[in-house]
């Protein structure tokens, strides 16, 4: 199953609750079998197993500041307390004008034995709140992955 972003934002999401669709751009297959569901930036798995969940940001500075961003794939056991299961950290650095941008990506495995319990999100926080997290509705640039390995 496929999820991204449609719209850019800025600054610190915890989680990056709005504007998530299913990839739905031909010829990339958006989902294959059972769908995940998501509903304010808190994703439910359709059934039980081992998935990889894969995470992919990119940031976009347009002033004279160098800053760290850190993007994270949250889990939870209680459908309540999260816990950072990856976390993936870029530094843009700059040295003049005009825009920069960085990427960062990450990877979890994960055993999901209660649908109803174990979630997950993604939050991602920034030293400067002029980073942008770009998005866009026709491609993939803030996204998400879930591929179902097998039975848990």
């Amino acid at each position: 199953d496929q999820w991204r972003v449609t719209t850019a934002f800025s600054g610190d999401a915890t989680p990056i609750a709005s504007n998530w669709e299913r990839n739905d751009t031909d010829p990339t297959l958006s989902s294959f079998g059972s769908q995940m569901s998501e509903s304010s930036g808190i994703f439910t798995f359709p059934s039980t197993g081992i998935y990889e969940i894969h995470f992919m940001i990119e940031y976009k500075l347009d002033g004279s500041d160098s800053v760290a961003n850190y993007s994270y794939i949250k889990g939870t056991t209680d459908n309540s307390s999260y816990v950072s299961l990856t976390e993936a950290s870029t530094n843009i650095i700059h040295g003049g004008s005009g825009d920069l941008y960085a990427n960062s990506t990450s990877t979890a495995i994960v055993d999901i034995t209660d649908t109803s319990n174990q979630k997950v999100r993604f939050d991602v926080d920034v030293a400067n709140s002029g980073v942008e997290m770009q998005a866009n509705t026709a491609r993939d640039i803030l996204a998400a992955r879930f591929i179902r390995l097998g039975d848990t």
